[in-house]
């Protein structure tokens, strides 16, 4: 406690500084944890948090038993894959050919382009996507020019994901690339120039410099993907699903919206499956993390 009260005298306005930060996660972010305690009970809102009677773990034993589960758990999992294997590499690839274009002012024009759908709103974005790949869409154009029949893409189920990944990377492919383009400015630029020296060319600087250089940040950025491997965001999918898409469509996040605010008001059903996605995510997260600490030297803590 002395040596709080020492370092807080010292550095009292960074304190200060950081205080408003600390209580929004104190209020937004712990506090209202204290609701999950609902996932154990059945909730009225009438009765409250706790005058409701206890249910023990019914929630969740009826969440494992019912016919949504595996379809809920394999349609997440096969999301989140697809988005390892294609979306998360993307933003590292732009990064490297971004920094390979020598003209500042065609570099510049390319990023401002690629960061443009980031900010632009959801509901925008998922009108957007609608209308492209419709059936009088551009992208369902260039489709029947390379042999496919004109259909409707969002209304088959075994588009779906193909056109979430194809989206997800067009969306967010120029922003993600941004901590990348910052992480390749910290390489020692001596060490391209040493390597020029030996006779290496580009693609072996790429290889033995920018790739080790990022390597560090690439598996923090993996974990933290990795601990959300249960976790859609539930806005995208709910603006482009159908009921005729659900059985590739429909995932945890969306299913919990439904149950309990889209018309059910289930809420005590839906904490309970929050409750185990996060259980799971956090899992995954530690798991992660001491796998990472094993094999490099790279991990969160």
């Amino acid at each position: 406690m002395k040596f709080l009260a020492k370092d807080y005298r010292r550095h009292k306005y960074l304190y200060l500084m950081i205080l408003p930060v600390v209580l929004y996660y104190i209020i937004f972010q712990y506090v209202p944890m204290y609701g999950a305690i609902i996932a154990f009970k059945n909730y009225r809102i009438a009765e409250g948090f706790l005058g409701s009677s206890w249910a023990g773990f019914s929630h969740f034993t009826s969440f494992f038993d019912s016919y949504y589960f595996w379809r809920l758990i394999k349609n997440t999992l096969l999301i989140n894959l697809y988005m390892l294997l294609f979306s998360f590499p993307a933003p590292i690839i732009f990064a490297l050919l971004i920094n390979e274009i020598g003209g500042k002012l065609f570099k510049r024009a390319v990023q401002t382009v690629t960061y443009l759908p980031h900010f632009i709103s959801m509901i925008v974005i998922c009108g957007m996507i609608t209308q492209f790949a419709a059936r009088d869409g551009f992208v369902m154009d260039i489709l029947v020019w390379l042999g496919m029949e004109r259909t409707a893409l969002l209304g088959h189920p075994e588009y779906f994901r193909a056109v979430y990944i194809v989206s997800d990377i067009w969306q967010s492919v120029g922003w993600g690339s941004i901590i990348y383009l910052a992480a390749i400015t910290g390489i020692n630029p001596e060490l391209y120039e040493a390597s020029r020296i030996d006779g290496a060319n580009r693609w072996k600087q790429t290889l033995h410099i920018t790739l080790p250089g990022l390597a560090a940040i690439i598996t923090i950025l993996f974990i933290l993907k990795i601990g959300n491997m249960l976790d859609v965001g539930f806005e995208k999918i709910i603006l482009l699903y159908n009921p005729s898409t659900y059985t590739t469509a429909d995932v945890i996040s969306t299913f919990v919206y439904r149950k309990g605010l889209g018309g059910n008001n289930e809420f005590s059903y839906a904490t309970a499956i929050g409750l185990f996605q996060s259980g799971i995510n956090f899992v995954l997260l530690i798991a992660a993390n001491r796998f990472s600490k094993k094999v490099s030297e790279n991990s969160l803590w």
